[in-house]
């Protein structure tokens, strides 16, 4: 592993200041971080294997935005993924269902799907529980301490940007590309050619990141809003929302 300086692969933006945002997704190879500067303009971009390695190559972060599931129930679907599902219409396959804390502590898909379908009448997917082991990574992190980790989901957080309207096209088309890269550049998110070793995670994933760091600081300045609006209680007692 490189050293502390060697890690933030993208150097901060000159005339940055103040406690920066981070915007955070998974991606194949572990987890890729897009940082704003406090006047909201680029700062950086790194990847880690974990979570919470990559977490703390940001110790000043004031707001951590995470594109993963944050707050879980006992029983029943939570109320943010319709309340999403709704501002991304017609494009209801980008919102994943969301089900409780008991599906997710199971060994596997059959033993999870089962589990599902007691806690809330319905089966699992095989691509919802492709999230298993990073949902489960993003909520220990937060569980156990680190609260600066909001739930963000992109294309909500697109959807915003663009006037409340969702990108036509899917985010791994080039077209798809284009457009919310234009719109992130609109907010004065510009991303540079060349992010280092950041820059070998897929485009998707990165643009997804950066939108989480767009919904970040919007959260820092408290201007941000929460799916539902007041955020529902988790099985923690912390929020079961998603901010945008």
């Amino acid at each position: 592993m490189g050293s502390r300086r060697d890690a933030f692969h993208a150097p901060p933006a000159p005339g940055c200041a103040g406690s920066p945002v981070v915007g955070v997704d998974a991606c194949r190879t572990g987890w890729v971080a897009v940082a704003l500067c406090e006047e909201g303009r680029f700062a950086g971009a790194d990847t880690a294997a974990g979570l919470g390695e990559l977490l703390g190559r940001f110790p000043d972060a004031a707001v951590v935005a995470v594109d993963m599931p944050l707050g879980l129930l006992r029983a029943g679907w939570r109320e943010a993924e319709a309340l999403a599902v709704a501002m991304v219409a017609p494009h209801r396959s980008r919102v994943f269902p969301v089900p409780p804390r008991g599906v997710w502590e199971a060994d596997d898909y059959d033993d999870a799907n089962q589990r599902c379908r007691e806690l809330t009448g319905q089966g699992l997917s095989r691509q919802t529980w492709g999230l298993a082991a990073k949902l489960r990574e993003a909520n220990a992190c937060r569980d156990e301490g680190d609260h600066r980790l909001y739930e963000v989901h992109p294309e909500v957080s697109f959807a915003a940007v663009n006037e409340s309207r969702p990108v036509a096209w899917s985010k791994k088309s080039w077209n798809g590309q284009a457009v919310r890269r234009r719109l992130l550049g609109d907010q004065g998110i510009v991303l540079p050619g060349d992010l280092g070793p950041a820059g070998r995670v897929p485009p998707d994933d990165v643009l997804d990141a950066a939108v989480a760091a767009w919904s970040a600081r919007r959260i820092a300045l408290g201007a941000a809003r929460s799916l539902p609006d007041p955020p529902q209680g988790a099985d923690t007692g912390l929020a079961a929302a998603i901010w945008y």
